[in-house]
Parts: C-alpha cells; sequence; structure tokens
C-alpha cells in the first residue's frame, strides 16, 4: 500500500471508529504523516465563528456521571504494548465549591496491579487550582497524595497530558474558523486555537469537526497539538458514543511525532446519570476498591467487571 493509501486508511479506521483500537494504533504508526495543513476545499456556508464552534462541538454534554470499564494500551517505538483495565466513575459538580468533577478509578488488568486506585478531583478553570490526586498501593496499605508539578506531565503514562485531561476556559484562547477542509469524502470545520497565556504548553491546537447533518451532533474528531516554534508534536483521533443524551469518547488514539509512540483509550459498558453517591470518592473507597462500589450506586444494578 503506497503512502496515500496508508494515510487514508488510517484516517478512515480512527475517524470512523470501524476498527478495534489494537488495529487503528497499527495504522497509525505505519501511516506516513497527515499534513495538518491542508488547503480549504470549499468556501464555508455561513460566516461560523470559531468560539461558537468550539462551544458547540468540543464542549458536549457529558451526562451528570458515568460509569463502565476503560481501557488503555501504550504502544512504543518498538511496536511492543502494554494494556491497562479500570473500573471508572466520574461525576460532573458544575463548580459547586470551584470543583468542576471528580473521577475514580480501581485498576482491574494487569494482575500484578489489580487493587491499586486512583482518585482525581479537578477544579473549574476560573479557580486557578491545580488538580487533586491520590493513589492507593495494596502493597504499602496507604494512600498518597500525587502533586503534578507540570500540566503537561503524562497522565497515566500515555501521549495525553494532565492539561489535555483537565477543563480548560473557552477564553483561554483565541479560536480562529479555518474554513472546511474533505478528508477521504469527508468535509470538516477546522478551528484553530491560539493559547492567551505567556508561556503555553502548546503553540496552538486545531480541532477537526465533522460537518453534521444535525448541528447537536457536531462532535471534535481530531485535534492537532503544535509546539511553540509551530511544529505538530502529536495528534489525536476520537470516536464518540451517546448514551441518554450524554456524550462521551467511545475511542481515542494518540500518536507521538516526537517519541513515536502511540496510546489509545477505549471507555466500554458505560451507563450514565447513575445516581452516584458523593461518599464514593472517598479515602475509603480507594482502599477499599470495587467490594464498597454497590453500596453507592442505588440506581445502577452491579458494576461492571472488566476480564482481561
Amino acid at each position: 500500500m503506497d503512502t496515500q493509501g496508508r494515510r487514508r486508511a488510517a484516517s478512515l479506521a480512527l475517524i470512523a471508529g470501524a476498527a478495534p483500537v489494537i488495529v487503528a494504533l497499527s495504522l497509525l504508526l505505519s501511516a506516513a504523516r497527515a499534513d495538518a495543513a491542508q488547503a480549504l476545499q470549499q468556501p464555508p456556508a455561513q460566516p461560523f465563528n470559531g468560539a461558537d464552534l468550539i462551544q458547540q462541538c468540543a464542549l458536549k454534554f457529558p451526562g451528570r456521571d458515568q460509569q463502565g470499564k476503560f481501557t488503555v494500551t501504550l504502544r512504543d517505538r518498538d511496536g511492543r504494548t502494554k494494556r491497562s483495565e479500570y473500573l471508572r466513575f466520574w461525576k460532573d459538580y458544575g463548580g459547586a465549591d470551584d470543583i468542576a468533577d471528580k473521577m475514580l478509578l480501581f485498576t482491574m488488568y494487569p494482575p500484578d496491579a489489580r487493587g491499586s486506585s486512583f482518585m482525581r478531583l479537578a477544579y473549574t478553570p476560573e479557580s486557578g487550582r491545580p488538580v487533586d490526586q491520590w493513589i492507593y498501593l495494596p502493597l504499602l496499605k496507604k494512600i498518597r497524595r500525587v502533586t503534578i508539578r507540570d500540566p503537561g506531565d503524562s497522565f497515566l503514562n500515555s501521549n495525553l497530558t494532565f492539561a489535555d485531561v483537565s477543563p480548560r476556559a473557552l477564553d483561554a484562547d483565541e479560536h480562529r474558523y479555518l474554513g472546511v477542509t474533505t478528508v477521504a469524502n469527508r468535509a470538516f470545520h477546522v478551528v484553530e486555537s491560539i493559547p492567551k497565556e505567556k508561556r503555553p504548553l502548546y503553540g496552538k491546537r486545531v480541532f477537526w469537526f465533522l460537518q453534521p447533518e444535525k448541528w447537536e451532533d457536531c462532535v471534535t474528531e481530531r485535534i492537532d497539538y503544535y509546539d511553540t516554534s509551530g511544529q505538530l508534536l502529536k495528534d489525536q483521533f476520537i470516536s464518540w458514543q451517546q448514551i441518554d443524551g450524554a456524550w462521551m469518547w467511545k475511542t481515542s488514539v494518540v500518536r507521538s511525532y516526537q517519541s513515536g509512540t502511540a496510546s489509545a483509550f477505549e471507555m466500554s459498558d458505560m451507563r450514565v446519570n447513575v445516581g452516584l453517591d458523593d461518599d464514593l470518592f472517598s479515602a475509603r473507597a480507594l482502599e477499599r476498591g470495587p467490594e464498597l462500589i454497590q453500596r453507592f450506586m442505588p440506581n445502577s444494578g452491579s458494576a461492571p467487571e472488566p476480564k482481561p
């Protein structure tokens, strides 16, 4: 297969979510780099505004809470893979007491990590407070607070950073609409977001929104991350699922051009608006693990049990 064919295959598999995550990873790593600065193929049908597109397509309603299985697959530059599976619980706090959301992960795979857990508390962008995090390691039988010294640090050893998975205010960037670009016969509205801070983590991010039949179905399907010198650092491809009006990732694949590595994320067995109790996000839950979960989910039935 020539370069153009591999590029097209990778884009189709990732953007449409038609291939399993690990297959998408293989396609990504074998494909030549897609040029993010493609020529605009057609003028916009109306004068779109970059900030409005970000608001409509990137800031989707995730539901009041979520529970399900979260799988992370890491691939190094030599093609070796490492998979981790978690029970994931997330709850939106809507800015109450400056809290944006809380997330709790229980490690289910690999076996030697089973029993460890992780909890994150994210604050609203307006508060200016960094996230709080704790981990529980069963061998030590202790909860430890994890301090993030740099928002550019890796999240779960992946190609995403803590900044990538943390809330960011809409007005923290200048959003410029670049027009419509066509890839594999699919039209995308493209928006360039340039940070306003003096020492940003990225020089810019470029968002690709699939042109939808209905605007309420508009979602982010690709993000390109550039450094401050204009070099492409990494790109991210996302497929989505909608459950009871709530939007969440189904799969997301991120590849780094600096390290030659890639990361894949998958959320499955998802339930939303199950009525998670605030007490689930506690030190006791970190220590006791899944055995306590049922107590805090009276409306959800049994928690999903990932199998290796």
